[in-house]
């Protein structure tokens, strides 16, 4: 009996041997097949998914923190095919809060998935949270609602919501120009386009990160963050930038101008204080940009656009021949009225001679003929040496997307001509941006040193704030010609009496009416007028450059381009807190009397 009961064991155990070591030697052999290999490595695939998470978008703010530019829930609206079950009535929900159509929306519902249509069909992709406490409000109700024996309980299965960030720009238009767009124009991931969402991107963005989740909620441990995007703060204050957009909307209206900029700009540091253009783009309606900017139409003209400046740009030549030491101040020209240079005849705006007069006298009355003999005193080397220290030969590297130049012509070129030489030191035959302008002529507000313009005042970085310092980007003069030039100008405004003028602040400026060339030459009746000024005179805190294409009211820039100058500063040195010139220099120390420049 025991001997019996022992071999029952045996064999037992035998068996069970030989099936552990068949299922052993079946398992090895499954792990080798291919398919089986590739199921072990993709076991984790059962377990979780590897996903991208992209991080909220930088937001952007004014130099007082207020916000321009950042991000609010939307809702992606849309229906999965498979889960319908009342189409009907799907249809008709989506069509009353939506205000989709009824018919369109009903033969989406009724579409079969798979066999090439979809299954997943956007119905709108910008939903506001109203609306979706709406839809919300509607499938509880019907969740609810009591039914009689044999009727339906309606419902939304398959109408279905995922909450989105939405780039917002609470401010609207304001400042559109500077901060560009942000918007999935032409991509499915979405680019920021044109000024600062363009020119930071990248950062504003911030990095995806690539994470594992486990789908069995058990097996979750954290949720990972990432980190947002860089926050950015610019330069500008919304109240002086909203100040200037109106002000050079009231002067395209009374002017009748095509287009205008102004740039208002801090010669000691390169930020811009105010840069107003037309026309702007409300960037939360993003997609009416085309409508707005036909090609070749630039989203900000300040720096994008070309233009021949025409007088303002005898400041620069000015500049040149006071720096080289070919004039001073009290140098004197015999104004006859035309000059002759490479076989063509230039005269001045009036077509006449002022006789003698000293280069202040040329500033202050914008002659022609006296700024081409300069130019030829100077020479070309000299001359465009010059302009290319003060940057017209390339882009001034503003941090805003979308800056562009027309190329200088220079000695040597295919395209330049001797008369060239003459017709550029008046600021006609060369084509110019207005931040170049700005840039430029700040160097003379600023002792001779040209400072980087930007827009940009801090990043925060990981919580911590990094301020932008001002970079100096060149000394085309020296600071003992920048004053002497500044009292020149100074002098020029006072002596004509310049409607720029605005009473109790000393100011320094020009005015430009330049020619528009046509096929035929400069046979157009229209110009483009300008005028450039800064002050306080002996201390600048602000350079102001307005440029008005095509005005109708009158062609010089004079008369329409200086008044704007006058009524902005008027409101500028408000906004600023800049007092007038008797309190302001009675105010600092050592000086008990106020200081005239002569």
């Amino acid at each position: 009996m025991k001997t019996t009961n022992w071999n029952r064991f045996f064999i037992i155990c035998v068996v069970c041997s030989v099936v552990a070591g068949a299922a052993g030697i079946q398992l090895i052999r499954i792990q080798n097949i291919e398919g089986a290999k590739q199921i072990l490595a993709n076991s984790e695939a059962y377990q979780g998914i590897n996903r991208v998470i992209y991080p909220e978008r930088g937001s952007i703010y004014d130099a007082e923190g207020r916000l321009l530019a950042g991000n609010e829930v939307i809702y992606e609206v849309g229906l999965d095919l498979q889960a319908i079950e009342q189409p009907e009535t799907v249809a008709s929900v989506a069509s009353s809060v939506l205000g989709l159509d009824y018919a369109r929306v009903l033969g989406y519902t009724q579409m079969t998935p798979g066999n090439g249509n979809p299954y997943f069909v956007v119905l709108d992709g910008f939903v506001s949270k109203d609306k979706i406490a709406q839809l919300e409000s509607i499938k509880e109700d019907y969740a609810n609602r009591s039914t009689k024996r044999g009727e339906v309980r309606p419902n939304l299965l398959g109408l279905v919501w995922t909450a989105n960030n939405k780039r917002s720009y609470p401010e609207g238009a304001l400042a559109s120009n500077i901060l560009g767009f942000y918007s999935f124009l032409d991509r499915t991931d979405g680019i920021g386009y044109f000024g600062v969402e363009e020119a930071y991107d990248d950062l504003l963005a911030g990095e995806p990160k690539e994470v594992y989740s486990a789908i069995d909620p058990n097996l979750l441990t954290s949720l990972e963050e990432v980190p947002p995007g860089v926050t950015v703060q610019l330069t500008f204050n919304r109240e002086i930038q909203a100040m200037t957009e109106t002000k050079l909307d009231e002067a395209m209206e009374w002017s009748g101008a095509e287009n205008g900029s102004i740039v208002v700009y801090d010669p000691e540091t390169g930020e811009i204080i105010a840069m107003a253009t037309t026309p702007r783009l409300d960037p939360n309606e993003y997609w009416n940009y085309s409508e707005l900017f036909p090609n070749p139409k630039p989203y900000n003209s300040a720096i994008s656009s070309t233009y021949e400046p025409g007088s303002v740009f005898k400041v620069i030549t000015m500049a040149a021949g006071l720096d080289s030491g070919v004039v001073t101040p009290e140098t004197t020209f015999n104004d006859t009225g035309s000059i002759s240079v490479g076989g063509a005849t230039i005269y001045n705006w009036n077509m006449g001679g002022w006789g003698e007069v000293d280069m202040t006298g040329c500033l202050q009355h914008s002659l022609n003929v006296c700024l081409a003999w300069l130019g030829m005193q100077l020479g070309p080397d000299r001359f465009y040496s010059y302009l290319k220290s003060f940057g017209f030969d390339r882009n001034t590297g503003i941090d805003l997307g979308g800056e562009s130049h027309w190329p200088l012509k220079l000695p040597g070129d295919g395209l330049w001509y001797e008369v060239d030489l003459a017709t550029n030191s008046f600021g006609q035959g060369i084509s110019v941006t207005p931040i170049q302008m700005v840039t430029a002529i700040g160097a003379i507000a600023n002792e001779g040193k040209m400072m980087a313009p930007h827009v940009v005042k801090a990043m925060v970085i990981d919580g911590k704030q990094y301020n932008i310092d001002p970079v100096v980007v060149g000394t085309p003069i020296s600071a003992e010609t920048a004053h002497t030039l500044t009292t020149m100008l100074v002098n020029s405004l006072e002596n004509e009496a310049s409607s720029a003028l605005v009473e109790g602040y000393s100011l320094a400026g020009k005015t430009g009416t330049g020619e528009i060339a046509t096929p035929l030459g400069y046979t157009n009746t229209a110009t483009n007028t300008s005028f450039v000024g800064w002050g306080p005179a002996e201390d600048p805190k602000f350079l102001v450059y307005i440029w008005l294409e095509k005005p109708e009211i009158s062609i010089w820039g004079s008369e329409v381009a200086a008044p704007v100058f006058s009524d902005l500063v008027s409101d500028l040195v408000v906004l600023m807190t800049i007092p007038p010139d008797n309190v302001r220099l009675a105010e600092k120390p050592g000086n008990n009397s106020l200081v005239i420049l002569e």
